[in-house]
């Protein structure tokens, strides 16, 4: 791609703009946010920065290297890849290829273990899938007596979400392990809640997914087998051991997925009740809300 402009006088703010220029003819998303976090970091400044030098010349240097940041994303690179980090909760994440770029619906599931428990609760839970860590970390965060089990296939995942856990101040109180969660069996009836963001998106889906996602965020952490849903039908039992009586799983879902999700909970026979598909702020499915049976389910036995 070419640059926006020749170095020598030209200002930051004409530079944005012409960036911004670029980046929309290359179809990314948000051209003009992406072209001023691409200049924050060249300029090595916070956007308050990036206002006060706008009418200062663009310097020799770092105009280069935003240029080399303007091709990345002008290829389709995500911005929170560039820039590596995404804020979630409030909080700074690193974020790698290795991992995906948490999302704001993803909060939702935070919001919904704040309205179920005591911030002083002792709350002892595990996310399967934890990824970049950002469920894991923004509950420790809130719930400050909490302490968590974070549970990834992909040992790079692991190493970013704990590098978060550190980076956050609460990975004393969380414990990271490589394993598959679809496998995985807790002690039976000692977790007060269980979270996940699991593989939700179906085969049909992903071909339709824009460039930025399909040829960056890693494909095994995206789709499922079986319409979007093995994922969470494997979950089903394995939350269901390991939560005690009145447990909570919060699990998100694809937004067509609300009532084929409600009925593999009550095709499960895994003593789960208060089956609820909760909307995030769009208004759209996405999050499976069910609680733990008081009686032990089938599956103990």
């Amino acid at each position: 791609m070419a640059g926006p402009s020749s170095p020598g006088a030209v200002t930051v703010e004409a530079e944005i703009l012409a960036a911004s220029r670029a980046l929309a003819e290359a179809e990314v998303d948000s051209p003009r946010l992406s072209a001023e976090l691409l200049a924050t970091m060249a300029l090595g400044c916070d956007r308050l920065g990036l206002v006060m030098r706008a009418k200062q010349p663009f310097p020799p240097a770092e105009l280069a290297r935003f240029r080399v940041l303007l091709a990345r994303r002008a290829n389709g690179e995500p911005i929170a890849y560039i820039l590596g980090q995404r804020e979630f909760w409030g909080l700074p994440l690193l974020v790698t290829p290795d991992v995906l770029i948490p999302r704001p619906e993803t909060e939702r599931i935070v919001e919904e273990a704040l309205t179920s428990f005591d911030h002083a609760h002792p709350l002892c839970f595990t996310d399967f899938g934890t990824g970049s860590g950002a469920l894991a970390v923004a509950l420790a965060h809130e719930f400050r007596a909490a302490r968590g089990l974070a549970i990834d296939l992909s040992a790079q995942a692991l190493l970013v979400a704990r590098a978060n856990a550190i980076a956050n101040g609460v990975a004393e109180r969380l414990l990271f392990l490589r394993a598959d969660f679809t496998l995985f069996a807790c002690r039976p009836g000692t977790l007060d809640l269980v979270v996940s963001n699991p593989p939700y998106v179906t085969e049909e889906e992903y071909g339709g997914l824009s460039r930025e996602v399909r040829g960056y965020e890693p494909r095994q952490a995206l789709v499922s087998p079986e319409h979007g849903l093995w994922h969470l039908r494997k979950l089903l039992p394995v939350a269901a051991r390991a939560l005690r009586s009145g447990g909570r799983l919060l699990c998100e879902i694809g937004c067509g997925q609300g009532r084929a999700a409600l009925d593999l909970v009550r095709g499960s026979a895994c003593g789960f009740d208060h089956a609820r598909i909760l909307p995030d702020h769009a208004g759209l499915d996405r999050l499976l809300s069910v609680e733990r049976h008081s009686h032990l389910c089938g599956i103990l036995s």
